[in-house]
């Protein structure tokens, strides 16, 4: 990931994260995915209103899946609103896909998205890591390494 890149996902005006994920998870490697949406789903990333709490990646037939996802019906829509779960298409080069496909075959490691966001152009996009899940003392050493950073910040707030 470049700096321009960086600086898009900052100023974006929309930034959905799975804050869980980092805690229980170690990250192999990152992909920007597109993501396919119908109807009135976009309006509500714009709003904000979307979730990827519990949300994982399956690659079926040489197509990668997000499933979990939740994604708030539009307000103001009519009876042709969204369904707030279902799973939805990403989209990714075949090269990609099957980079995945051979990661995930291994025990251990899993497709997990982290975030979704508005790119410059007003799409929807999908980070997604392919990561390895933590056991409970990594778990464990990560909040130790997180206390002990808040306790440096403290210190140097005051000095």
């Amino acid at each position: 990931m470049n700096k321009e890149e960086l600086e898009i996902r900052k100023k974006s005006p929309v930034s959905i994260r799975n804050k869980k994920a980092s805690f229980e998870y170690f990250f192999i490697d990152t992909y920007t995915a597109g993501i396919v949406l119908t109807g009135t789903e976009i309006k509500s990333i714009r709003l904000g209103k979307a979730s990827l709490v519990d949300t994982y990646c399956y690659i079926t037939n040489g197509e990668i899946w997000v499933r979990g996802m939740s994604i708030s019906p539009y307000f103001y829509g009519s009876y042709n609103n969204h369904e707030l779960k279902r799973d939805r298409k990403l989209l990714l080069t075949k090269r990609e896909i099957h980079q995945l496909q051979e990661a995930t075959k291994a025990v251990g490691f899993t497709i997990i998205p982290t975030l979704v966001f508005i790119d410059k152009k007003g799409r929807a996009k999908v980070d997604i890591v392919l990561a390895k899940g933590k056991k409970v003392f990594d778990k464990r050493q990560t909040l130790k390494e997180k206390e002990d950073r808040r306790e440096m910040d403290r210190v140097r707030k005051h000095f």
